[in-house]
């Protein structure tokens, strides 16, 4: 594929890319080209967008990348690239706070803190955007995402835009389903009044316990797999033998058996080959069968 290039489009204010690399926005720094990576300007402009791609286009939302893994075929499709883009944050009233879909997690956590709201401080812990915390019910050291939804603003396939109440969706453990054909792109989150200064130490400690306990700075998309009930993912491929084990330029991390590490120039190939030689592993020896967590989307090379 030729090198990324710029297109300005008169009806679109963002940024279109085509033929883009989804290596330089993934977080496990592998991955083939996307046919079109877009970062809209605000919701106006995505809205654009949508209305104008054609009805069999494929679309991926990609928020910090932590949770996606594109094969080195590419993506024939468009990526809509959320970091940047909608990422309004305000408190609403005395325990509700607005969050755009492409604000961070981890500043979620902080601002509430700063707002004497508690409740939040696992969202420091979560490596992505709230809308993808949305879409899976993202979770960390006890907590999950939905527990605090109060309500959610979606975009469709045709760029209308729609309210929606919590229990329109049916929430499980990184689970999320609700009306077909619908993206969240902001979100009121409830938590309770309290100490901020209380909050902001319990953010501090998880980010020193995550730092302890999982490979930080590597090249990782976080957790691979979801953890089987009344059990660890980590704690299954611990038993297995596999931390370190490796297949071309990819690892099983030494630190936490449930990520996957980018050791040595791995290809997406080489990821996606580990992660299922680690879920028939864990099959054949545990009797397990081991979920991902990450998205694996993308052509066949």
């Amino acid at each position: 594929m030729e090198a990324a290039r710029v297109m300005t489009m008169p009806q679109l204010r963002g940024e279109m890319l085509f033929d883009e690399p989804m290596s330089r926005h993934l977080s496990w720094r592998a991955g083939g080209n996307a046919k079109c990576y877009f970062t809209p300007a605000d919701i106006e402009d995505l809205s654009t967008l949508l209305a104008s791609l054609p009805e069999d286009e494929a679309i991926l939302w990609l928020g910090l990348g932590s949770n996606t893994l594109v094969r080195d075929a590419g993506f024939d499709g468009t990526v809509i690239a959320m970091q940047g883009a909608m990422n309004e944050l305000e408190r609403l009233a005395d325990d509700r706070v607005f969050a755009g879909a492409g604000v961070t997690a981890s500043k979620l956590a902080r601002f509430c803190a700063k707002q004497d709201l508690v409740g939040a401080e696992f969202f420091a812990g979560i490596p992505g955007l709230v809308g993808g915390a949305l879409a899976m019910n993202a979770g960390a050291f006890g907590g999950e995402t939905w527990r605090h939804v109060v309500g959610v603003e979606t975009i469709d396939r045709k760029g209308n835009r729609h309210k929606r109440n919590a229990d329109e969706y049916q929430v499980g453990y990184r689970s999320v389903i609700g009306p077909a054909d619908e993206w969240f792109t902001a979100a009121i989150f409830q938590f309770e009044q309290g100490d901020g200064s209380a909050a902001g130490a319990g953010i501090r400690q998880l980010l020193a316990r995550r730092a302890e306990t999982q490979p930080m700075g590597a090249a990782s998309c976080g957790s691979v797999f979801t953890n089987p009930e009344n059990d660890h993912a980590a704690r299954l491929i611990e038993s297995c033998g596999l931390k370190g084990y490796r297949i071309g330029g990819a690892v099983v991390s030494e630190k936490h058996a449930n990520f996957i590490i980018n050791d040595n120039n791995a290809s997406a190939n080489d990821i996606e080959s580990l992660i299922k030689y680690v879920q028939q592993t864990v099959l054949d020896q545990q009797g397990v069968e081991l979920k991902t967590e990450v998205r694996i989307v993308g052509g066949v090379a």
